[in-house]
Parts: structure tokens; C-alpha cells; sequence
């Protein structure tokens, strides 16, 4: 891989996934907003380029745990994956984050009232995602496949029409810009998923399911901007010319 400073966050992470540890280690967005160079990111950050830098090269010279190869897939594998495995993750983990939720407000938002904003932003959140994702499911991504279908040749007779993909992408990244934001909210609120001392099992058990379904939105939001929403683009652009 070959290392220069203006290349974007969000590509480095489509290349090796791995380097998305690196960049939250650093505070770096690489999902939401990875669509800058490393350079700047850093500059935004007040880092030193060459720290982020030389972790990114040791770890990319390591054999160890090597990622899966996202950008091998194409845009019908990628939807799928992302359908299957983190929208129903998003299904199975929301109800019972809020159920954890609401039991701690009641018995602790006297003492710790942060818990009631927490609350809060996760149930906003739970609201669009549920929202945001029907229309991935119903909308952009039978979309994409329907343009793979043209494009792989599997049926070259499908009705294609110009721009079909340009809007819905655009309101799905500016989504994925409004859950980045609220659960970077949710991770001050919690002092970065710590517990405080007085914490029960269930108050360290929640804060650590919040921490894991930030971790997960960060992958999906990532293989849909930086990986799935690339290729649909170049598939519709090829199909344009």
C-alpha cells in the first residue's frame, strides 16, 4: 500500500479496515466525514500527521488478523451483507438497548441525570434508523442491484433511468451524518463508555452495548460511503456513457 498524506481517511479504511482502529484511538471520523485526507483530518484534530502515520504503516506491515476484503465485493454483495448483518444487528439490539435504558433512568436519573439525555438521543436514534434503513431496503438498494443486473449483462433489457441513484445516496449520507453527530454526542455523555463508580451491572452492561452499536454503525455507515456508494456510482456513470 503506498503511503501519502493526502490520501483520503475513508479510503485507507476501505483498503484495511484495521486502520479504523488507528483513527478512533486519534478522535478521526473515518466514516461519516472520512472524505478528506489523513493530513487534514489530523490538522483538525491538532495531531501530528507523522504519529498517525507511522501507526498506519506498522500495521499495515503486520500479517496478523488480516481484514476482510470488502472491496472485492461487488454492489449486490455488499447490499446484501450490509442488509443481513447490520440492519438486523441495528433489529435485535435496539429494543433491548432501550429497555436497559429505560430501567436505568428510573432507577438512577436522580444521581446521574446525563442518563436521561442519553435516553433521549438514543431513542431519536432508534426512531431513523428504523426509518433509514426501510428506505435503503425499499428504495436505493433494489436500485443498485437493479442497475448490477444491466451492468454484469444478467439483464441488459431492465429499464434504467438517469439519476436514479443520486438523490437517495445523498439523503442516506446526510443521515449517516446526523446519527455520526448524535452518537458522538452520546459517547461525551457517557465519558466514552465509562461507568461511573457507582454503577450497577446493568448501568456497565448498557454503556457497553451503546459502545458496541457505535462500533457497528461505524462499519456500516463506512461500507456504505466509502465502499457501496462508490461503486454504485461508477456503475450508474458507466451505464450514463
Amino acid at each position: 500500500m503506498e503511503f501519502i498524506y493526502e490520501k483520503k481517511v475513508g479510503e485507507l479504511v476501505a483498503e484495511d479496515y484495521r486502520a479504523a482502529a488507528v483513527f478512533q484511538k486519534y478522535g478521526i471520523d473515518f466514516c461519516c466525514k472520512g472524505n478528506i485526507s489523513v493530513d487534514a483530518a489530523c490538522t483538525l484534530q491538532n495531531l501530528m500527521t507523522e504519529d498517525v502515520m507511522r501507526e498506519l504503516k506498522i500495521l499495515f506491515a503486520s500479517e496478523k488478523n488480516q481484514p476482510v476484503d470488502y472491496q472485492s465485493w461487488n454492489a449486490t454483495i455488499l447490499s446484501d451483507f450490509i442488509e443481513e448483518t447490520h440492519h438486523r444487528y441495528v433489529r435485535e439490539k435496539t429494543p433491548v438497548i432501550l429497555s436497559h435504558l429505560d430501567k436505568l433512568c428510573q432507577k438512577h436519573g436522580g444521581r446521574h441525570p446525563e442518563l436521561l439525555e442519553i435516553n433521549k438521543l438514543f431513542n431519536a436514534s432508534a426512531t431513523e434508523l428504523a426509518l433509514h434503513m426501510q428506505k435503503e431496503e425499499q428504495i436505493l438498494f433494489p436500485r443498485i442491484r437493479q442497475i448490477a443486473t444491466v451492468t454484469s449483462g444478467t439483464d441488459p433489457n431492465h429499464l434504467f433511468t438517469r439519476g436514479m441513484l443520486n438523490a437517495p445516496i445523498k439523503m442516506m449520507m446526510h443521515e449517516h451524518d446526523q446519527e455520526g453527530e448524535r452518537f458522538k454526542k452520546i459517547e461525551l455523555l457517557t465519558d466514552h463508555y465509562q461507568a461511573p463508580a457507582d454503577a450497577c451491572n446493568t448501568f456497565k452492561v448498557t454503556f457497553a452495548l451503546l459502545q458496541e452499536f457505535e462500533n457497528d454503525l461505524h462499519l456500516h455507515i463506512h461500507l456504505e460511503n466509502n465502499i457501496l456508494f462508490p461503486k454504485a456510482a461508477q456503475m450508474e456513470k458507466e451505464l450514463m456513457n
